[in-house]
């Protein structure tokens, strides 16, 4: 593997390690046993859930065309993923709630490792299957172990403030270290050991049943709060209702569908556009290499949102501005630089500048995270937050179902482009939402009905 890429990862590595060494321990929290080891419980299995995930990730392209299918057919794969979280998004938090948020963990799991194993086969239709399997799955993924631990971190009558600790620190592990080890995993398996692009899928597999084991052996069941408990049109009136009454909610939904699309239409173009010309390249490593960089953007995030200036509002047009001048580099170096790189050759001079640019995007990605979940935590009322999340992803889903099912008709600069418009609007309606939240800054405060929350500071 060339030396560049080594340097590349080992000057990220660096970066994010003096900003993490750095950091003062003034804001530790002192903590009970019991809180302890029930945090710990829950952040080996997170950790197991997102290693499941994050092995599949580097090589899902590379897989698919192995068996011989082009853009176009890879890309209604994975419409078909995008397609199906769309359809049980909307609908699988209240299906949690009523039936169970540990059952809903367990049928993640499971729906998780049928998914892997259809990787196995070469056959189209079962791809598709495993596509539909996998879209519900990361459905279950991101309402379900959420709603677990809050429930049963209140069950259990632990300090309201410590779940900010627990959600801290699986985003440090379940976003970062365990990508980072994933990634690196997925490229030993599949290029050092030679057992080919299929074997992280199986590992995933593993890993997925070694996590539901625990969650079958030590978590509890919990339900939803029997005094919330609406039919799913009601629940879908109130979160319509709420985003039609205040902009600043309909502008935060925009802003996160179209980060977000193309966020996962760049998932989609990366391999692609770093080899056009099936160019050597080690995706695990690359995979790797992006999700240091994710951790380096959520280390700047973190100190960022600890000041009070520069606001949330304020920094978020900068770092949309920059995501979308990264994803604007492929369109510029096949203008200025061009592609003169054989079939089978280590990456291009033009490849190497749009991995740099990569880097940075994914930076940006992870400054991202905690900071939508900070405005989310602003603007969002309690009562309707899980409904008016899963409206967030049906624009999100159906802006990726149809950049990925055009995407044989259009040049892959076309597509960088298009995403770096939408990242420019992005910026403009962050904008729009910074002056809206000033000049209605009175206007929210919290009730009684919404918890204890602090009136907004930013």
């Amino acid at each position: 593997m060339e030396m560049f890429y080594y340097i590349v990862f080992g000057v990220l590595s660096a970066v994010v390690a003096v900003l993490e060494l750095s950091r003062t321990s003034k804001d530790r929290v002192a903590t009970s046993s019991a809180f302890t080891s029930f945090k710990n419980n829950y952040l080996v299995v997170y950790s197991l859930m997102m290693a499941g995930d994050w092995l599949q990730g580097p090589y899902v392209y590379y897989l698919y065309s192995q068996y011989g299918f082009d853009k176009g057919d890879i890309g209604r794969l994975f419409i078909a993923g995008f397609g199906s979280s769309m359809l049980f998004g909307t609908i699988v938090g209240s299906l949690a709630d009523k039936q169970g948020r540990r059952r809903a963990c367990i049928t993640y799991c499971v729906s998780y490792i049928l998914s892997c194993i259809t990787k196995h086969s070469p056959q189209y239709k079962i791809l598709m299957l495993g596509r539909i399997l996998g879209g519900i799955a990361t459905s279950l993924l991101f309402s379900a172990f959420e709603s677990w631990l809050v429930a049963e971190h209140n069950k259990r009558s632990f300090d309201p403030q410590w779940l900010s600790l627990t959600f801290s620190k699986a985003i440090f592990l379940g976003n970062g270290l365990v990508a980072i080890i994933s990634g690196l995993f997925a490229n030993l398996l599949t290029d050092n050991l030679g057992f080919g692009p299929v074997a992280p899928f199986d590992a995933a597999a593993c890993v997925l049943a070694i996590g539901m084991a625990i969650i079958m052996f030590s978590w509890t069941e919990n339900y939803g709060d029997p005094s919330e408990s609406k039919d799913l049109l009601g629940q879908f009136r109130v979160a319509a209702k709420a985003i039609a009454s205040d902009e600043k909610i309909a502008l935060l939904g925009a802003i996160q569908s179209l980060f977000e699309g193309s966020m996962y239409t760049f998932v989609f173009l990366w391999t692609p556009a770093l080899s056009p010309h099936d160019e050597d390249i080690p995706h695990g490593f690359i995979f790797a290499t992006f999700m240091l960089s994710s951790m380096l953007g959520s280390s700047i995030a973190s100190r960022l949102m600890a000041r009070a200036k520069p606001k949330v509002e304020s920094y978020m047009q900068i770092v949309f501005i920059i995501s979308a001048l990264t994803l604007l580099l492929p369109v510029l170096t096949n203008i200025l630089v061009g592609s003169s790189a054989e079939k089978g050759s280590s990456i291009s001079f033009g490849g190497s500048i749009q991995l740099l640019g990569f880097c940075t995007f994914e930076a940006c990605v992870g400054i991202f995270w905690p900071s939508i979940m900070k405005m989310r935590s602003q603007y969002i009322p309690e009562e309707a937050r899980s409904t008016i999340m899963n409206f967030f992803r049906i624009p999100l889903n159906i802006f990726v179902c149809v950049v990925l099912y055009n995407v044989n008709a259009f040049p892959i600069t076309i597509m960088f482009g298009m995403c770096s418009i939408f990242l420019f609007m992005a910026s403009v309606l962050q904008r729009r939402l910074m002056v809206v939240a000033e000049s209605q800054k009175p206007n929210w405060m919290p009730s009684d009905k919404f918890g204890d929350e602090e009136p907004l500071t930013a």
